[in-house]
C-alpha cells in the first residue's frame, strides 16, 4: 500500500485566509481541492508537503459568469459544472468536449480547472483547452492580484506562473462573434491520459475567411499553440485541402516521443488527422454562429 508521508493539515475560510496559510507556512504548504493530481504524487512521494491547505470552503472561486466580452469561471469550477453549463456549451463548445473527455465521472465531479491548470501535465486536457482559447488566469498573492495571459502561465512541466505563496483564482475567456471551437482526444481506453488530443478555436469575418486561428496539441512536447499552422489560416476561407496543410505543418511542428502509447509516426500522424478535425468541426461551429 502507497501511504504519503506524514503532513499536518489545515481548512481555508476564504480566499484572504488561504492566503495567509501559505505564507505562514512556507514553501513546504501546499493547497489541495479535489485532490485528484497531488494526492496521487503525495503517495508515491514524489510531492512530500509539510503542510495541506484545504481550499474546498472557497465558495467565492466557484462560479461560471458572463460579464460583457468575458465568460469568468472560478478556479474551484469542478469540471461537472463545466460540462453542464449551457453557457460554456454555447459560447466554448471546446470545453465541452474536453469535459466529456476528462477521466471518468468521480474524477469530474471533484476535480477543478484550477487543479488541472495548476498540474501543469503536459497531457492534461484543459491547458490545451485554455492555450486555443487565449484564456487569462488570475492570481492572488501577498501583492495584490494580477493577470497573467495562459501563453505565459506554464512554465514548463509541472511549472506554473503561480508562486508557492499565491492562488490561482479565476479564469477568463474573451467572448468573439462568429466563433467555434473543438477539440478531440485519441486515448487508449476511456478516461485515459491522451495519446494525442488536439484543440483548434476559429473566428470568421464577415465574408467568411478566417480572421483569427488557434491550434493547440495535447501530450506531443508541443508548448502552447502552432503558429506555424495558424498562419496559413489567416484570411483565407476554410476548406478542405486548407485544414489539411494545417494538420500537416502541425505534425511536423510537434516532437512526439515513442512510449508504450505509441511510437513517433504514429502520434505525427495522429496530430495531422486530429487537427484536420477539429478545424472542420471549429469552423463548422463558427458558420453556425456567425448566422445566429
Amino acid at each position: 500500500m502507497q501511504i504519503p508521508a506524514a503532513f499536518d493539515y489545515e481548512r481555508a475560510s476564504d480566499v484572504a485566509n488561504a492566503l495567509a496559510l501559505l505564507e505562514r507556512h512556507g514553501p513546504e504548504s501546499r493547497v489541495i481541492a479535489g485532490g485528484h493530481s497531488l494526492l496521487p504524487m503525495m503517495k508515491l512521494r514524489l510531492a512530500r508537503p509539510d503542510w495541506l491547505i484545504d481550499i474546498n470552503g472557497l465558495t467565492e472561486l466557484d462560479f461560471i459568469l458572463r460579464e460583457g466580452d468575458q465568460l469568468r469561471v472560478g478556479a474551484l469550477t469542478r469540471h461537472t459544472a463545466l460540462l453542464e453549463s449551457a453557457d460554456v456549451a454555447g459560447l466554448f463548445p471546446i470545453i465541452r468536449d474536453a469535459e466529456r473527455v476528462i477521466a471518468d465521472p468521480v474524477v469530474r465531479n471533484r476535480g477543478t480547472i484550477g487543479g488541472s491548470l495548476c498540474q501543469a501535465d503536459p497531457a492534461e486536457d484543459l491547458s490545451t483547452v485554455c492555450d486555443v482559447l487565449r484564456a487569462l488566469t488570475v492570481i492572488r498573492g501577498p501583492a495584490g492580484q494580477r493577470t497573467v495571459p495562459m501563453a505565459d502561465f506554464h512554465q514548463g512541466p509541472y511549472e506554473t506562473a503561480v508562486a508557492q505563496n499565491e492562488l490561482l483564482c479565476e479564469i477568463r475567456f474573451p467572448i468573439r462573434p462568429r466563433s467555434g471551437s473543438a477539440y478531440e482526444k485519441v486515448e487508449r481506453r476511456v478516461g485515459d491520459w491522451a495519446v494525442v488530443a488536439a484543440g483548434a478555436a476559429v473566428a470568421l469575418s464577415a465574408d467568411g475567411t478566417v480572421d483569427d486561428a488557434a491550434i493547440g496539441l495535447t501530450a506531443v512536447g508541443l508548448d502552447g499553440t502552432v503558429p506555424e499552422a495558424e498562419a496559413v489560416l489567416q484570411g483565407r476561407q476554410p476548406h478542405e485541402d486548407l485544414f489539411a496543410e494545417a494538420g500537416r505543418i502541425a505534425a511536423a511542428a510537434c516532437d512526439p516521443v515513442a512510449d508504450r502509447r505509441g511510437p513517433v509516426d504514429y502520434k505525427r500522424h495522429l496530430v495531422e488527422e486530429l487537427t484536420r478535425r477539429v478545424l472542420r468541426r471549429a469552423c463548422a461551429r463558427a458558420a453556425g454562429a456567425g448566422q445566429g
